[in-house]
């Protein structure tokens, strides 16, 4: 990663969906602030009351589940990754392999913008390693590592 990276951004929901397949109600970034690519993304999750999970996670104290977040940091990785790779549009996958060193800092509420940070730590042809922070207002939610696999989409 020698020289100057240019970045890229932001990028709006229609760009969001060119990279990657998930769609309502598993979408979860909403834009991209920044990419830098085959380095970094500053990718945006608005947190609403209106997401199907507060009904159940938890009456009277709605929190977004942790699993949640750890999918929306992996789906900004799938972001970076494809738009890194110029796989924007090609169908291509993005499984995830392992997930590493979780660790839940701050409750995410309703009413929040969830900023989620991914970087490179590897990056392979079909597998990459990625290290992702979630933050509230500059302060960390949640944060791990992860790896995953870019695959060709089933046959039809």
């Amino acid at each position: 990663m020698d020289g100057e990276a240019t970045s890229i951004g932001p990028l709006d929901i229609t760009r969001v969906m060119a990279a990657i397949p998930h769609r309502y109600p598993m979408l979860l970034v909403d834009r991209v602030a920044e990419l830098i690519p085959d380095r970094s993304i500053t990718a945006i999750k608005a947190v609403t009351i209106n997401e199907g999970f507060f009904q159940g996670h938890f009456p009277g104290r709605p929190i977004m589940p942790g699993v949640l977040i750890v999918e929306a940091l992996a789906q900004a990785a799938g972001i970076l990754a494809v738009e890194s790779l110029g796989l924007a549009g090609s169908g291509k996958l993005v499984y995830f392999m392992s997930i590493d060193g979780v660790k839940f800092r701050k409750p995410v509420e309703p009413g929040v913008l969830l900023t989620l940070d991914a970087e490179f730590v590897q990056k392979r042809a079909r597998v990459c390693k990625f290290a992702g922070k979630a933050r509230i207002d500059g302060e960390l939610a949640a944060e791990c590592e992860f790896t995953a696999m870019i695959a060709d989409p089933p046959k039809a």
